[in-house]
């Protein structure tokens, strides 16, 4: 697999994570991911205003709403919606963020990668967990190395 990138490999230390993002969908990318990161052992909670459940889990409609502190939260939100979960997450204490994209904006907005770094967290920007953690399937080792040699997901 190569090496893991430590900012990738901080944020996947941790034994708690929220995923934004979630949808009642779960064909969606913020449902992919935080399946993954149950199979790989994490306690993840899943982040949704707009739904009491997902996945078949409570759904929480903010960070500081969880019923413990996380290390890391996933954004998986569309962009004009990822200033405020993440001013949220930092007030409830997060201290690892990555704001998922594969190609286009993602999740990605300018002023939550700002808060982030106001906080004095080096956010992840770009790529996703299905690309590091657990058995990585073939179309996201693709992804990743096309991503990395973009520039557009750590390398």
């Amino acid at each position: 697999m190569g090496q893991v990138p430590a900012t990738v490999e901080a944020f996947l230390a941790g034994r708690t994570l929220a995923v934004a993002g979630v949808s009642r969908s779960s064909d969606q990318p913020a449902n992919l991911i935080f399946r993954r990161l149950i199979e790989t052992g994490h306690t993840v909670y899943a982040i949704n205003p707009n739904a009491d459940t997902v996945e078949g889990v409570v759904a929480y409609p903010s960070p500081t709403d969880l019923p413990e502190p996380v290390h890391g939260l996933m954004v998986c939100t569309a962009p004009r919606d990822a200033e405020a979960v993440v001013t949220a997450a930092l007030e409830a204490g997060v201290r690892h963020v990555w704001f998922h994209r594969s190609v286009g904006e993602g999740s990605v907005s300018e002023g939550a990668v700002a808060a982030c770094r106001s906080a004095g967290i080096e956010p992840i920007v770009g790529g996703c967990p299905m690309m590091f953690a657990g058995k990585v399937d073939v179309a996201h080792r693709c992804m990743r190395w096309i991503l990395q040699r973009t520039g557009s997901v750590p390398s």
